[in-house]
């Protein structure tokens, strides 16, 4: 579906000599497959590499293309924004997977190597996350209403990784696998207790209460995922045994059996991690187990994306393993198991971009046409990301003690055919129409 940019007028403007050297040669030195052609603001058309995929742009006015030359990082999510930027061939994926898939993880052309290098020197300010700022942090994102996420979300309002078997499954169908398969690696036993840091709407809280007699304790820095969260245990008879609360796990005190922490590792920023394992290792019992569930990179130490901070996670950043184990090692805890989940995030975010885009329209009566845009930004860039950039999907066991569990790992398939399946659990039932996936 294409949508009408939003443009009353575009800019004459005066020819951007300069930007639009440096965009030729970046672009020339960039497309090794593939074809993108660019339509300038005075209609001429330039075209880019050779054969299949092919993308076409259109970039409508002399300022949009000179961010875009300086600062690619930052002016391309906000043309597209602004509607200033626009595809004429295939569509916002189709674009971006082209670029994406021929830069990979290249420093790319010399403006974005030095804007790179300035983010670098100020990373840890980018991720300063104390108490209060992370809860303004954690509100940007997740308080924006239950309403829009209720547009492209599964029934559980999983909104992490979902684990594939197959890119034949559905939606709900991978999400019910996440939630099993972390069930099974947490080893639960009736009556223990878990803390589950960064509990989201509450899904895997309560899927863990109902499926394996624990008791769950959550904890969240969004206020309307808390609340939604209590009133759904309180509706479905779970609320003696999953519990949700507004607090930052900094401030936790009681010790558990078993931790689990899914989706929120990524919003710490780096100068956080010794605190985070340091504190996880507190709350954790002597013969307990912990499982981290984290978006990450396979290339080197960064700096946060300047669009995504910006205007999707402010104070996030992407680990890299190097990044992580230290902090871990420093807090005496074993890595007992590391699961590296490769297309699984790819093909959950397709999945919520696809039903976001069926229903678009009502995202735009909930918000507007600018906010729509840089949304479906967001899910395209990201997947785009998963596929081509080096994302990936850690899934970290840990434990104080090295035989605190069995000595293989087969264990986790097996439990996890024993647990319950969450499609057949109680639930909020899902009026939403079902929306069928193109092919890949």
């Amino acid at each position: 579906m294409k949508h009408q940019p939003i443009i009353e007028q575009a800019d004459p403007g005066r020819r951007a000599p300069v930007a639009l050297w440096l965009l030729d040669r970046a672009l020339r030195s960039m497309l090794r497959k593939g074809t993108l052609a660019i339509r300038l603001p005075d209609g001429a058309v330039r075209r880019y590499g050779h054969g299949a995929p092919h993308s076409t742009i259109a970039i409508h006015d002399w300022a949009t293309l000179r961010r875009i030359a300086l600062n690619p990082d930052l002016a391309l999510g906000e043309a597209w924004m602004e509607g200033t930027l626009t595809v004429e061939r295939g569509d916002l994926y189709d674009f971006l997977a082209l670029c994406m898939s021929n830069l990979g993880q290249r420093p790319g052309p010399w403006p974005r190597r030095v804007h790179h290098r300035l983010r670098m020197a100020v990373r840890r300010l980018l991720m300063h996350n104390p108490v209060g700022r992370a809860q303004k942090n954690v509100a940007h994102h997740y308080d924006l209403g239950d309403a829009l996420y209720d547009l492209f979300l599964d029934r559980e309002r999983q909104y992490s990784c979902a684990y594939f078997k197959t890119p034949l499954d559905s939606l709900e169908t991978a999400q019910a696998q996440k939630m099993r398969h972390i069930a099974a690696k947490l080893r639960l036993s009736p009556g223990q207790t878990v803390l589950d840091i960064g509990s989201g709407w509450g899904g895997l809280g309560m899927y863990l209460a109902r499926a394996a007699q624990v008791d769950v304790t959550g904890v969240t820095l969004s206020i309307e995922q808390q609340k939604y969260a209590s009133a759904l245990a309180t509706r479905e008879g779970l609320d003696q045994r999953a519990r949700f609360e507004l607090r930052d796990y900094r401030h936790q005190t009681e010790t558990f059996d078993r931790i689990v922490s899914v989706g929120m590792f990524e919003h710490l920023g780096a100068g956080h991690y010794r605190e985070y394992f340091a504190r996880l290792a507190a709350l954790l019992k002597e013969d307990g187990v912990a499982l981290v569930h984290t978006i990450a990179s396979t290339g080197t130490p960064a700096a946060p994306h300047p669009w995504i901070a910006k205007y999707i996670f402010p104070g996030g950043y992407i680990p890299t393993l190097s990044e992580i184990a230290p902090a871990i090692e420093r807090a005496g805890l074993v890595i007992t198991d590391l699961e590296v989940l490769r297309l699984h995030y790819a093909e959950t975010l397709r999945a919520w971009r696809t039903r976001f885009m069926a229903r678009r329209d009502a995202a735009a009566a909930l918000y507007d046409e600018r906010f729509c845009r840089m949304w479906e930004f967001y899910l395209a860039a990201c997947e785009a990301g998963f596929r081509h950039n080096g994302l990936v999907v850690f899934q970290i066991q840990l434990a104080h003690r090295i035989d605190s569990l069995p000595l293989t790992r087969d264990y986790i398939a097996t439990d996890a055919r024993d647990l319950p399946d969450p499609l057949q659990a109680p639930g909020q039932p899902d009026a939403r129409p079902p929306v069928t996936l193109p092919p890949a």
